[in-house]
């Protein structure tokens, strides 16, 4: 006689009970970590993880709540955990319980967006929340959209391919030495050139460089700006690239805007992107500057008629005599197949926050790296390489080599203190803390130069 299937995620009973058993294995796990990430490095950390996995096939299982319990909580204590204030290297935003609890049941009910029979309710949730956001981005346009991507990489690729269908093989993608790396995989995995870097030696595009870069380049251009660069959070001149591009047609400009994007919803630090609605198409995360669950990408348009080349048919998906009908056709809402539902966290963001709510969170945060940077202008023996445009901060020891600043920072990871990034500027490699956790407070803050002075003088 079989066994009973195990229970469906539609069942909330049982559902119930391991999240309460995922929950209870969170905590035990953070505890257990006692800091914003594991001591030890990477070799204690793998040994963690294989003694506490053990067979990773058994011939018999082990049972749900063993197995969850086990793995959750190994998940866990091994964790570089972003919610942590100490935890401020990356562009890896602690993501709101409210989301969190969205996205488990975008699991549970797992939509898939690729056809309207999978995902009724989803698809038109998409379609509402999407034109929304877009018209956030460009703002008295008349047909704006957005397409739910897997972050910055997946939308600044599609702004690639997008142009590329408009103007075919003979595009040239121009962008700054600020750019992020997407752009050159794109070109690669496009099959086009590989782009004009022009340098940015202050650290974003000089509009006279690119001027002078467009005089030499023929053909049709896309320029990649950038709204808040990986290493410094830095935007580009906006308005004066819209400018020098319009007078070097037929160059298109596109933003990624996937860091500074979410500053949109700030009525204090929303002028910082004044020129963004002017590009063709911009890239924006909200699980940056959002503090969603990943992934949480738009790639934004101008005009949704530019969508029209992802159109793509599969009989059994968007047949015509379905889409004649009325059903529609979700294939051209991605270059992916099977997709989630991740626009159910974002929608009940935005509705239980509003503008008013995420932009306050993006101020504190704001406000906090001008706080960081306060505080290291006033501690002897630290540098600080800049006031902070979005909330990264720069900052090294002074007098230091790059040797120095890179065991610094290794030392605080293995010893899993503090994660800090790391960035290269004027020359130099620089400690980078990136805060995008609206709890961290002073303490926190003065507590992680203290680490690196202690880090220092060893």
């Amino acid at each position: 006689m079989r066994a009973a299937p195990p229970p469906l995620a539609a069942d909330p009973t049982p559902l119930s009970r391991y999240l309460g058993t995922a929950l209870d294995a969170l905590r035990e796990g953070a505890r257990a970590r006692g800091g914003p990430l594991p001591a030890g490095g990477p070799e204690a950390v793998t040994r963690h993880v294989r003694e506490a996995l053990g067979d990773v096939l058994p011939e018999r299982g082990t049972g749900p709540d063993e197995a969850l319990r086990t793995l959750v909580r190994v998940l866990a204590e091994g964790a570089a955990d972003p919610a942590h204030p100490l935890c401020a290297a990356h562009l890896h935003t602690p993501p709101l319980a409210l989301a969190a609890a969205a996205d488990l049941a975008a699991s549970a009910l797992n939509p898939s967006m690729d056809s309207w029979d999978q995902a009724p309710a989803a698809s038109a949730l998409e379609a509402e929340v999407t034109v929304a956001l877009a018209a956030e981005v460009f703002p008295g346009a008349a047909t704006p959209d957005a397409l739910v991507t897997t972050g910055g990489t997946e939308s600044n690729q599609l702004a690639l391919l997008l142009a590329r269908e408009r103007h075919g093989q003979a595009l040239r993608t121009v962008v700054g030495a600020n750019a992020h790396h997407s752009f050159h995989r794109a070109a690669w995995l496009l099959g086009l050139p590989e782009p004009i870097t022009v340098p940015t030696p202050n650290g974003t595009i000089d509009p006279a460089a690119l001027a002078e870069t467009l005089a030499h380049t023929h053909g049709p251009v896309l320029v990649a700006a950038t709204a808040g660069t990986t290493d410094e959070g830095l935007i580009d001149p906006l308005p004066a690239l819209a400018d020098t591009c319009a007078a070097h047609g037929p160059a298109e400009l596109h933003v990624d805007a996937a860091y500074g994007g979410p500053v949109l919803l700030s009525r204090t630090h929303r002028p910082l992107l004044d020129g963004l609605d002017r590009a063709r198409t911009v890239t924006v995360d909200l699980h940056k500057l959002g503090w969603q669950p990943a992934a949480a990408g738009l790639l934004a348009v101008r005009d949704t008629a530019d969508l029209a080349a992802l159109r793509h048919t599969a009989d059994y998906l968007n047949a015509d005599d379905d889409t004649e009908a009325g059903l529609p056709d979700l294939l051209g809402r991605s270059l992916r197949t099977t997709r989630r539902p991740d626009v159910l966290k974002t929608a009940v963001t935005l509705r239980a926050l509003g503008r008013t709510g995420l932009g306050a969170l993006v101020d504190t945060c704001m406000d906090l790296a001008q706080d960081l940077a306060d505080l290291v202008e006033k501690t002897p023996g630290l540098d600080l390489r800049a006031r902070p445009t979005l909330t990264t901060v720069l900052f090294r020891p002074s007098g230091a080599d790059d040797r120095a600043v890179a065991d610094i920072r290794r030392t605080l990871l293995t010893e899993g203190r503090a994660v800090l990034g790391r960035a290269r500027a004027d020359g130099r490699l620089w400690l980078k803390a990136t805060l995008l956790n609206p709890h961290t407070t002073p303490a926190d803050l003065a507590q992680i130069l203290t680490l690196v002075e202690g880090s220092t003088h060893r």
